[in-house]
């Protein structure tokens, strides 16, 4: 018995190899290693990390390849021209976004994320138009982020020791989506919202992990094996009904002429359609993009503003130079705004260097092929995934002069001044772009500058204890967490 089910294994594989090598032959692919029946290049791609191993791979076959990660297909683009070439100048063949079972299992498939077509134009459309209504990238939200880096100086203050920062800062930055979305901030001893920032931290670290990405390569396997993953899925119900309780409080108090925050904005436009049997204004879009903020929002701009503060300690020379220059433009009374950012040149440089240096989306959000795609002469099929390397973006030698070198002088120029450069991009580019860029820009300039006026940072090791290789490097590049001392200047 055993002979035969192995015998008809051997013939499924076989079956599917030639199937792929038949449909590859239909399509002028681009160029990528031989991939083995059923697992693909998935040998040949380093678990801890993979952009490595992809970037190393197009000194080969080129800018654009061909990569199988069990039996997706994958094509991978490589350096600043080729990722512009497609988001930006060929910005609607490259709108598709995968279908990522890890985001799918978190949000059912609903919401801005990872839906496509008609439902992602109209969700974007409003999402983007009622954070900006709400001060997204505006004075409002600017105030809001001043007030909230008051709580956070306040707490810092009352450490009297050594600290690891992770939680404090995942509070803050959770704090100014919760106002956008919910119309409140929550307490720093909050237990349930504690609670609910950690099940988002292991979440994202999971995802980030070698296990994360076994799971969307192979989820229908990965469901039937004991893991972490099986503990994180179930404690997500948590953020659901946390969520969903605050989505019926505002169903019950939602004032049409004078909307709070989100949440009370989606509810208005979804009972002006209500007659409308193909809206995509409805409780399930409503979750998943308010599952799509609070997590996106929270997580990135934590770990970049925690990383931050482990360069700074690592860059002492750096730190005292920041502070130099705040302290005689705005000086130590004053709260800082985005106004001063113009007359803060090294400061902003530091602030752009330690986002391109962290790089903490190598792969950017997947995109998909909607329909047969022509890039470059190669045709792209339909159901492919395709990776902006956003890693071979931030680190290309073309763009950069020290690519893998920490050093602020690539945002400035021969004066001083600031300079911008075209390969900046940490929230990637075109048509899904990510969509609170303008909010994560305030939020790591105002929180950083803000941090530097009233504290010097150091750690108990020395700088020499700081390891600024990142813990997980798969999804995201999430950095190592170092106890810190804040000293009162």
């Amino acid at each position: 018995m055993e002979f035969y089910v192995t015998l008809l294994l051997a013939g499924l594989i076989g079956l599917f190899w030639f199937l792929s090598v038949k449909n590859n032959r239909k399509y002028h692919l681009p160029p990528g290693p031989n991939p083995l029946p059923l697992i693909g290049n998935l040998l040949q791609i380093n678990k801890d990390e993979p952009f490595k191993s992809l970037l190393e791979f197009s000194k080969t076959y080129g800018p654009v390849m061909t990569f199988n990660l069990g039996w997706q297909r994958v094509v991978v683009l490589v350096g600043y021209d080729t990722v512009k070439e497609a988001l930006v100048d060929q910005a609607d063949d490259f709108t598709g976004r995968a279908p990522m079972p890890l985001l799918h299992k978190v949000t059912r498939g609903f919401g801005i994320g990872i839906s496509n077509g008609e439902r992602w134009r109209q969700l974007r459309r409003f999402t983007l138009s009622t954070l900006r209504d709400f001060g997204m990238g505006r004075k409002g939200m600017e105030e809001w982020i001043q007030e909230e880096s008051k709580h956070l100086r306040a707490r810092i203050h009352n450490f009297k020791k050594p600290f690891n920062p992770t939680i404090l800062l995942n509070c803050t930055m959770s704090n100014i989506v919760c106002c956008l979305v919910f119309g409140q901030r929550f307490r720093y001893e909050d237990k349930q919202f504690l609670k609910l920032l950690n099940v988002i931290s292991s979440l994202v670290k999971f995802d980030s992990s070698p296990m994360g990405m076994m799971y969307n390569i192979f989820p229908w396997a990965m469901e039937q094996l004991p893991g972490q993953h099986h503990t994180i899925f179930a404690k997500i119900k948590e953020i659901r009904d946390f969520v969903e309780m605050k989505i019926q409080e505002h169903r019950q108090t939602v004032d049409p002429s004078s909307p709070r925050d989100f949440i009370d904005c989606f509810l208005i436009r979804a009972h002006q359609e209500k007659d409308n049997p193909s809206t995509e204004f409805h409780s399930d879009n409503l979750f998943g993009t308010v599952m799509n903020l609070f997590i996106a929002g929270t997580e990135t701009t934590s770990s970049t503003i925690r990383y931050a503060l482990s360069v700074l300690i690592k860059h002492k020379n750096i730190q005292e130079k920041m502070q130099e220059e705040i302290d005689s433009v705005i000086g130590r009374d004053r709260c800082p705004n985005m106004e001063d950012r113009k007359s803060l040149p090294f400061s902003d440089a530091v602030i752009h260097e330690i986002q391109r240096f962290l790089d903490i989306v190598p792969f950017s959000f997947p995109h998909y092929a909607l329909q047969d795609v022509s890039f470059r002469g190669y045709t792209i099929p339909e159901g492919t995934l395709i990776i902006p390397l956003l890693h071979s973006v931030l680190k290309d030698e073309k763009q950069w002069a020290a690519p893998y070198s920490f050093n602020p002088q690539h945002f400035l120029d021969q004066n001083g001044n600031f300079k911008k450069n075209p390969a900046f991009l940490p929230f990637s580019a075109g048509k899904r772009a990510c969509v609170g860029e303008s909010l994560a820009r305030m939020e790591l300039f105002i929180f950083i500058v803000t941090l530097l006026q009233d504290f010097t940072f150091t750690c108990p090791g020395g700088p020499d204890s700081i390891n600024l290789i990142p813990e997980y490097s798969s999804f995201a590049n999430l950095p190592r967490s170092h106890k810190i001392i804040a000293t009162p200047r």
